[in-house]
């Protein structure tokens, strides 16, 4: 855009010219205001700054949100996620299936638990699972699917769970939870997802289990920090599975450290030797505060992509769609892919973004591709679909710092320099 820019000098003389005006505009900062300032304030002038009272405040905000029972806040979406693995069983001889198009952290959860980890193929033009080879994938051994709710949007859960009810002659139960559901688990990485629908039912209550990021990056943050919630089991004592969390994520010790200042209660025990993952009341208290604004951060991102989509759609660029009578997106990330391009042209387009002054990235380069994959024999020769998502996409900043004009210069620049390549 060419504007005025006025420069003071140091003698005091002004000199007035016309130039380029470049916006600075970042990924995904965090929206964080004076309400979680002094949330964390207060976690910090309490004396209270580890696993207390505000931490049990935001685990029942969230079960609220998710419309479950219970939820548990721990120290990430991937400490979640491990631990729901632990507190199912899952471990040497079973079998976890998780989309080859994803982040690390859906799958290096399998290995932790020593857990045989499968990838599975996304659709052609589509960045879910291809559920025809989820399906033949499954095995005896299968214990868990674990599905992605990419950028927000909900899996078809309906074919998820048709395929495993289809499934149930094959599932062969270890523990009393698996013995209780009956089938294959469908266990979420919703990393993405807090605060989405799948037929009017948020997600937390679609799957059996969810697991959410509050990660710096994601539409809710506490900095760092996750959530777990699950369905109700019948058979399943929801304050015992609560509290087998508990144990996992605090070293197997019988009482937190709340449950401790109670007089006379210093006696404790340890029955088991397990993992540190817990949340503090320091991050919980920014989510606390979050969780006050949080209806209005989901609606300013669905405004910001009904600009965005009114904007690509008819340039031929291929976008998600984040609300439909099926599911409502969480908008978390804005996911595009340019027809045609090669890598070397998608990283050309990235390039011109950044010099325009627009921050872009790129969701996800497929697991396949990775180092550690490959050493556990991987090849995305086996992910063709996988590997043609990946090859034209790119990421444009989606995120609740960033103004109308903003939204504008954004859309300006995108337009501008895809077309080059249409």
């Amino acid at each position: 855009k060419e504007k005025y820019i006025v420069d003071d000098q140091l003698d005091g003389s002004i000199t007035i010219y016309q130039g380029l005006y470049i916006m600075n505009i970042p990924f995904s900062p965090p929206d964080i205001t004076e309400a979680e300032v002094q949330e964390v304030a207060d976690a910090l002038r309490s004396g209270w700054i580890t696993t207390g009272p505000k931490t049990k405040q935001l685990e029942r905000e969230v079960a609220e949100l998710c419309g479950t029972s219970r939820a548990v806040c721990l120290g990430s979406q991937t400490a979640c996620a491990e631990m729901t693995l632990h507190v199912l069983g899952i471990g040497p001889g079973d079998e976890v299936i998780v989309p080859a198009y994803t982040y690390t952290a859906s799958a290096s959860v399998v290995c932790h638990v020593g857990a045989k980890l499968v990838l599975v193929d996304v659709q052609k033009d589509n960045l879910q699972m291809d559920y025809d080879k989820l399906a033949n994938a499954i095995t005896e051994k299968t214990k868990v699917i674990i599905p992605v709710d990419l950028g927000g949007i909900p899996c078809d859960y309906d074919r998820i769970f048709e395929i495993v009810e289809s499934k149930k002659a094959l599932f062969q139960p270890k523990n009393p939870i698996q013995e209780a559901i009956g089938r294959i688990i469908v266990m979420t990485d919703a990393a993405h997802a807090f605060g989405a629908t799948w037929h009017d039912k948020p997600v937390g209550s679609v799957a059996d289990f969810s697991n959410f990021s509050f990660h710096a990056v994601k539409n809710f943050t506490t900095a760092e920090g996750g959530a777990v919630a699950w369905r109700d089991i019948e058979g399943i004592d929801n304050e015992a599975l609560y509290h087998q969390y508990q144990l996992l994520s605090l070293h197997g010790q019988s009482k937190d450290a709340l449950a401790k200042t109670q007089l006379g209660a210093w006696e404790y025990d340890v029955v088991a030797p397990y993992y540190k993952c817990n949340m503090t009341d320091v991050i919980a208290g920014i989510g606390l505060a979050q969780m006050k604004r949080y209806k209005g951060l989901l609606a300013r991102r669905k405004e910001i992509i009904g600009k965005y989509d009114a904007a690509f759609k008819p340039l031929g660029i291929q976008v998600l769609d984040h609300y439909n009578k099926e599911h409502q997106s969480s908008g978390h990330l804005y996911i595009t892919r340019v027809p045609g391009i090669t890598l070397e042209q998608r990283h050309e387009i990235i390039v011109k973004m950044a010099e325009a002054g627009v921050a872009c990235n790129v969701h996800y380069k497929p697991l396949p591709m990775m180092t550690a994959y490959k050493d556990l024999g991987f090849d995305i020769k086996d992910y063709p679909n996988a590997y043609k998502q990946f090859e034209n996409e790119i990421t444009l900043p989606l995120h609740t710092k960033l103004t109308d004009e903003e939204v504008d210069y954004v859309i300006e620049q995108y337009c501008k320099i895809v077309k080059e390549y249409l």
